[in-house]
């Protein structure tokens, strides 16, 4: 995979990988920026929301759930001193359905972290990661 992220001005940079999408990515105006695009570490709260989610999803489509909405949550702490980095992950996967199996549900998150999902592999070397699930009946 290539990324890039290339300077637009003042504290606003353009990021794009492979696939040719966009991003925008700023600072806040305190940092020199203008507060209009995602904070480079927000990207990574919610790539590995992303990666997860779609592995859950698959797998529960796979299941034949009956999921008419699923989100994943990503609330992370940081060390208060620079570079403030991520020091815990909570994840909370909230899936809403009819007649949803919480096994199943167990399941298909546990194949994510231990198998398929590199975001919470690479995360689980460097901090806390923690989860919760919600099942709420349609």
């Amino acid at each position: 995979m290539e990324a890039k992220a290339v300077w637009q001005g003042d504290m606003s940079f353009l990021g794009s990988a492979d696939t040719g999408f966009t991003l925008k990515m700023d600072s806040a105006e305190v940092a020199g920026g203008h507060d209009d695009g995602f904070r480079p570490t927000e990207l990574l709260a919610i790539g590995t929301a992303g990666c997860t989610a779609m592995d859950v999803i698959s797998i529960l489509k796979k299941k034949r759930a009956e999921v008419i909405a699923f989100e994943v949550r990503a609330h992370v702490d940081k060390a208060e001193t620079y570079p403030k980095v991520f020091t815990r992950m909570h994840l909370t996967y909230v899936v809403t359905g009819h007649g949803i199996k919480p096994e199943d549900v167990e399941r298909a998150v546990q194949l994510s972290e231990e198998k398929y999902c590199p975001c919470i592999a690479m995360f689980r070397q460097v901090l806390e990661l923690t989860r919760e699930i919600q099942i709420i009946e349609a």
